[in-house]
């Protein structure tokens, strides 16, 4: 067993030096376990050397046996001869064998117990180094966790003064104070390059457009009389169309918003219901 107690004593003595070295954890592991493998490539190495030692052993107590049994067998057959001499000396021989084979197999067993310690020792090792390795990955992942959880805490720590939260907050309002400037410059620059007066005819044009639009729809209506020929529309109804243009007109000089004039179609819906 004392290749074991030296194995474990250099495994030990590497994992120290290095955790004491350690700078990426990481890269430590693996090295770790790169040395526990090559730790372990020896002791399977010496323990077949021990297995070896043992099957010679066992051989060797095999064969002083068999020749412990020949010499047995020429002593009867020196018996049956009446060489008694003869028979005499093989017994001898054959105690000389007998009593090495069973020298030999008590150390072969002996052995054969240690070479099963050894072997039920390099079976839990390697357990171990497994065991190591499978863990391996779960220190790796609490190593990152720490160190993401460091990263963050000192992130925090360094803008806990809030001096980078008040810089992007006077960038935010710079940059509205630009924004609300360039709306005014190009508001200032429409209400310089506009023609006032055109732009009233063309509000004109499009109420006088209006007012055609709604003598025509009256007329389909059957609210006002059709419309005459031309000549006669020149000469006789023309003052009359002037007039109810210049009625609808000023009805509508003031500019209607949308909301007003949907409310007072919901009126007439309303009233034109109650008199059905």
């Amino acid at each position: 067993m004392g290749i074991f107690n030296k194995l474990s004593t250099l495994i030990r003595s590497n994992l120290n030096d290095l955790i004491a070295r350690a700078e990426n954890p990481e890269k430590m592991l693996n090295q770790i376990i790169l040395d526990m493998r090559d730790q372990l490539t020896k002791a399977k190495q010496e323990v077949a050397v021990a297995i070896a030692d043992e099957r010679k052993l066992k051989s060797q107590a095999e064969d002083e046996a068999k020749q412990a049994q020949d010499w047995e067998k020429r002593a009867m057959l020196a018996v049956r001869e009446g060489r008694d001499d003869l028979a005499r000396q093989a017994l001898q021989r054959q105690q000389e064998y007998g009593e090495r084979a069973q020298q030999l197999y008590d150390t072969w067993q002996r052995q054969a117990i240690e070479t099963e310690k050894l072997k039920e020792s390099l079976r839990q090792l390697n357990a171990k180094i497994e065991e190591a390795r499978r863990k391996k990955n779960l220190l790796v992942a609490k190593q990152k966790r720490a160190e993401a959880q460091k990263r963050i805490h000192e992130t925090m720590h360094g803008l806990s003064d809030r001096s980078a939260f008040d810089a992007f907050d006077r960038m935010a309002t710079r940059i509205e104070d630009n924004e609300r400037m360039a709306l005014a410059s190009a508001e200032v620059a429409e209400d310089i390059g506009t023609d006032h007066l055109e732009t009233e005819f063309k509000r004109l044009e499009i109420t006088d457009n209006a007012d055609v639009r709604l003598i025509e729809m009256k007329r389909k209506m059957g609210m006002l009389p059709p419309a005459e020929s031309p000549k006669e529309s020149g000469q006789i109804s023309g003052g009359s169309a002037q007039a109810q243009q210049r009625q609808i007109s000023a009805n509508s000089s003031a500019p209607v918003r949308d909301a007003e004039l949907i409310e007072e179609f919901d009126l007439l819906e309303r009233g034109d219901k109650g008199n059905g």
